[in-house]
Parts: C-alpha cells; sequence; structure tokens
C-alpha cells in the first residue's frame, strides 16, 4: 500500500484583546502580552516566578495530615520507605523525597518497582519483593507518583504490619486505597486550584508542610531549617518530563529550577546529565529538560533499573553522579537504537501490501521490546497523525501495548468502550486521553484491532484526523531580534504553553545542504536578514516562501547570534 501523507491545518491562535490590552496597561511589552494572552494569561500575576506566588500547601487536601503523620514517625526514629514509579516524574519525587527526609533527619530508603517483574504501582508483588530484598523492615511505605489505585497493594502491605502514606496525581478511581492520609490534587473535594501538579509537585508540597509542621515542634531549634528550594531543578526536570499542563503554578516551579541549574546551583547528579548530554547548563531550558535530561532518565525504567536513576539523582559526589549518568546515556543509546529498529519495523509492516491503514493504527511483534512500545507508539502517531498502538511479547500468552493518541480521540474513553462491548477481549487497561496502557491475549488481536478500530471512529464521530498546527501570526520586525530569542529561549514553555510559533513570507536569499540533510537559508523581509535552518529537510524551497519558524539564540564560539528555526512552509 501506499504511505499516506498527512496534510495539516494551519491556524494563528485566537487572542483575548481584554487580555493583551490588560498586559500592556500592566507593564508587558506588545510581543509577549500578544503571547501570553494567546495563552489563556488574562493578569500579569499569572506570569510571576517569586516562590512568594506559590499556591499555599495547606490547600492540598491531607497534605498537612500526612506532614504530621511524617513528623511523628522521624521523631520516632521509624523506618520510612519511598515506592516510587519507573518514570521521569517518579525518580525525580523519589529523589526529592529521599533528599528532603534526610535533611529532615528521617531513616529513609526506596524502592521502584521493576516495569517487567511487578508493573506499575503499590501492588501485593511489590509487598512480596520488598520484604524479600529491604531490610530492615519498613514502619511506613511514602509512595510518590503512584498509589492511588493500590487499593490491594495497602492492603497488602497493612497485613505485614506496614502502614502507607499516598501522594499521587493521577486521577482516583471509585474506590480509595485505605492509607493513612491521601495527598492527591486530583482527589474529590480537594481544592488546591492547579490540578496539573506531576507527581515530584506533589511531593514536594508534602515536603513543604513536614517541615512547618517540624518547625512548630521545634525541630530545628538546635539545627539549620533545610532549604528546599535547593531541590528545584529537581521538581523542574521531574514536571516537564510528565507532560503535564504548564498551568502559571507549575511554570513557576519549572522557573525556579531553570533558575537554580543556570546558576550552576544544582543536583551533581543534573550536573552530570547536562555534561553527558554535551549541553551547556546555562542556557538550559525546559526543552533540554524535555528532550535531553528527561529521556537519559527514563531509559533506565524502559531498558532496566530506575533505581540507577534515582540514585544518580540523590547522589551529593559528582564522580559518583558521572558514573551513573554515564550507564543512563549508555541505555540512552541503546533505547534509541532499539526504538528506531522496532519504528523502522513497524513502518515496514504498516507499508506492505497486506496491511489495512484503517482508522487507527495496530501493530505487533514478538521481537519487540516492553520498555519501548510507547516510542514507537508515539513515532506512529506523529508520521500517520491516527491513534495507535504498539504491543509487545507479555507472560502467558499476553501482549502488552502502549499508546498514543490524537486530540479529537480520548484514548482510554475508546479503550473502555471497546472493554464494554467485548468483556473478554482486554485483560486490563489505564492511562489518560493522550496516552494508555493495556494487556490483551496474542490470539485476540486481530480481534482487539478491529474493535478498537470501531471504536475510535464512535468515540470521535470522525474517520479522518488532521493535525492543527497553531501559530502567532506574524512577527513585528522591531522583536525580530537577539535579545527576543534570548528571552523567549528563558521562558518557560511545554505542555498546554506551547513554545511561540511565527509565521511570515520570504525572500530566499541563498539556501544549501548541510551534511546532506539539513537546509541552511539566508533569508530576507523587510529589508532585514535572517539565518534560517530546517533540520532533517533536505529539499530546496522556492523564492519567496512562507514559513512557520521558531526564533532561537545560536550560541556559538563565544557569540550569540539569531537564528530562525524552520518547522513547516505553508
Amino acid at each position: 500500500m501506499e504511505t499516506m501523507v498527512v496534510s495539516f491545518q494551519v491556524s494563528n491562535r485566537p487572542i483575548n484583546p481584554d487580555y493583551q490590552t490588560q498586559l500592556i496597561a500592566q507593564g508587558a511589552n506588545p510581543l509577549m502580552a500578544k503571547l501570553w494572552a494567546a495563552r489563556g494569561v488574562s493578569d500579569i500575576e499569572q506570569t510571576e516566578t517569586s516562590w512568594q506566588k506559590l499556591i499555599a500547601p495547606q490547600l492540598l487536601t491531607q497534605v498537612e495530615k500526612g506532614a504530621t503523620i511524617l513528623a511523628d514517625a522521624i521523631e520516632a526514629n521509624k523506618q520510612l520507605l519511598i515506592i516510587a514509579d519507573y518514570d521521569c516524574d517518579g525518580a525525580t519525587a523519589c529523589a526529592v523525597g529521599v533528599r528532603a527526609l534526610r535533611m529532615m533527619g528521617a531513616n529513609i530508603n526506596f524502592m521502584v518497582p521493576n516495569r517487567f517483574e511487578t508493573g506499575y504501582g503499590l501492588s501485593p508483588a511489590v509487598i512480596d519483593v520488598m520484604l524479600e530484598r529491604v531490610y530492615p523492615k519498613p514502619d511506613l511505605i511514602i509512595t510518590v507518583d503512584n498509589g492511588i489505585a493500590s487499593v490491594e497493594g495497602v492492603e497488602a502491605a497493612k497485613k505485614v504490619g506496614i502502614d502507607v502514606l499516598i501522594t499521587d496525581h493521577h486521577l482516583p478511581g471509585d474506590t480509595l486505597p485505605d492509607a493513612l492520609a491521601i495527598i492527591n490534587p486530583n482527589q474529590k473535594d480537594c481544592q488546591f486550584p492547579s490540578k496539573n501538579l506531576a507527581g515530584v509537585g506533589v511531593i514536594f508540597y508534602t515536603m513543604i508542610a513536614l517541615r512547618a509542621e517540624l518547625r512548630r515542634r521545634g525541630h530545628f531549634t538546635q539545627k539549620p531549617e533545610p532549604r528546599l528550594d535547593e531541590l528545584a531543578d529537581l521538581v523542574a526536570l521531574g514536571t516537564v518530563a510528565d507532560v503535564v499542563k504548564l498551568d502559571s503554578n507549575n511554570r513557576l516551579l519549572v522557573t525556579q529550577g531553570l533558575q537554580k541549574i543556570r546558576s550552576g546551583k544544582m543536583q551533581a547528579g543534573i550536573q552530570a546529565l547536562f555534561d553527558i548530554a554535551s549541553t551547556d547548563p546555562r542556557q538550559a531550558s525546559s526543552m533540554d529538560l524535555g528532550f535531553k535530561i528527561g529521556p537519559r532518565i527514563n531509559a533506565a525504567g524502559r531498558l532496566a533499573d530506575m533505581s540507577i536513576g534515582i540514585r544518580c539523582l540523590i547522589s551529593q559526589d559528582y564522580d559518583e553522579a558521572f558514573e551513573l549518568a554515564k550507564q543512563l546515556n549508555d541505555w540512552n543509546s541503546t533505547r534509541r537504537h532499539i526504538e528506531q529498529e522496532m519504528s523502522q519495523q513497524a513502518l515496514q509492516e504498516i507499508e506492505s501490501e497486506a496491511f489495512k491503514l484503517k482508522h487507527a493504527i495496530c501493530v505487533f511483534n514478538p521481537e519487540w521490546h516492553q520498555g519501548v512500545v510507547g516510542i514507537v507508539a508515539s513515532r506512529l502517531k506523529e508520521k500517520f497523525w491516527k491513534p495507535t498502538l504498539a504491543f509487545a511479547p507479555g507472560d502467558d500468552g499476553e501482549i502488552r501495548g502502549s499508546g498514543r493518541s490524537v486530540p479529537d480521540v480520548h484514548l482510554r474513553d475508546a479503550l473502555d468502550l471497546v472493554s464494554k462491548r467485548y468483556p473478554t477481549l482486554i485483560q486490563k487497561f489505564g492511562g489518560h486521553a493522550m496516552a494508555a496502557g493495556l494487556t490483551i491475549y496474542q490470539k485476540d488481536f486481530d480481534t482487539f484491532i478491529t474493535a478498537f478500530d470501531q471504536a475510535v471512529v464512535d468515540i470521535s464521530g470522525k474517520t479522518h484526523f488532521s493535525p492543527l498546527i497553531e501559530t502567532d501570526g506574524t512577527l513585528d520586525i522591531q522583536y525580530s531580534t537577539v535579545e527576543t530569542a534570548i528571552a523567549l529561549s528563558q521562558y518557560v514553555w511545554g505542555a498546554g504553553f506551547p513554545s511561540p510559533l511565527f509565521r511570515d513570507t520570504f525572500t530566499v536569499k541563498e539556501q544549501y545542504l548541510l551534511k546532506e540533510k539539513h537546509l541552511k537559508l539566508l533569508l530576507e523581509r523587510e529589508g532585514v536578514r535572517f539565518n534560517a535552518i530546517w533540520f532533517n529537510h533536505p529539499e530546496m524551497v522556492d523564492e519567496q516562501v512562507e514559513l512557520i519558524y521558531e526564533v532561537v539564540p545560536n550560541y556559538w564560539q563565544g557569540n550569540v547570534s539569531l537564528q530562525l528555526l524552520i518547522r513547516y512552509t505553508v
């Protein structure tokens, strides 16, 4: 069959003119006022990033109860154990918990479930493994970035005399675990204004509340209070890597973390990861956290053992952290190689005569790696712009799938619809709108493909999906400067708060290929010339061309210049 070429629609982001007027009146320059207003910012206060503007911890349901439980445990010299998740949010949340609790005098250890042994979260199987491997046996388990669905796991812990405190950010089900306290902004009746905290954000807030409780008890009369802002780099990394919406509170947390990194006041592990990624922390951006640092941490959970990633993040010795970062880097290179091979195999299957490309994509290969199918699904979704599930072998005739979706299709709801129509087809599933996971039997794969394809159409009411590229329209020539590029690069952009994309028509003065695959251009607009690059685009463009682009600072040999980063032609 022929490979489908995805056509996209382009529109300018709608701007609320009242917001824009208000922001200019409050002192924002017209460009920032336009960009912020198009992203729902109505008041300049929402762009402030000092610690004083952080939402108060007391608004988080049961956080003070959790702080009391932890303070009692510290004073009673109890053994505490963090159970983490095996992704970057879970690893940074674990590192924040371990570092902060140690600062406050706790006996703290950690354990992270292995995605291939026990699966996600605090399960009865994790309790069994913990009893074998962790000594001394903990008195209290603290979950980070998991636990809200661990009804059986909490029961299993209680049966062996271990209490559980849950900190999580995932959506709760109908039944909550019987834990001592549950700290989660998404639980019913929680008044916390930001429902978008990552797992690392929830444990960070819990540690702030714990410090306040210990302060109230006079715990710090003989010793200095711990500086929890020293952990802001970890909070920033986990928040960006988990792709939670960057609302004003999350932007504050990420900005504070980036400021620590840029000023050189970061964890030894984060410094080591920047060094191993050949990235200058002095110009660190949210993109660096999301695309350079985060994947190296995630590689440990995908291929091996996330405890290496956590040990890197909690290390206070640079040499030790660098050795661990080297391991993470090696795993990331291996992960990339495996993923490229799997993606190539998937494309060959999709482009074969036998494959029927319908409304969704489902692919399975008995040789594939469970830890990498999510990335393959993501690559295929981007290429074909269809909801995509990629499966790898599991145990006992099962196959495990990981999926990514397009904005028109709520992936978890589509799987839920399949499970209601075919009650025995899906063994288990979970997730949210844009990403989900599931387990089915290999013998049911063909039946599932048909059922899922129909569910995608029924959920969305569509049989064809097109990506929408939203731009910020023209960039006024007076702001087409290196100063603008530097300012924009220092600001926090990401999920729900996309980085600016501009759209203008240029005259092409020069163009040539770099390394036979990147297009380098000299462009002109309104008498001003611009250097531009279009990565992985080996085709030349017309002399007059309408481009969608970003403005970025280009640092080279101690100098900085403006560069346009081309994304699309219109």
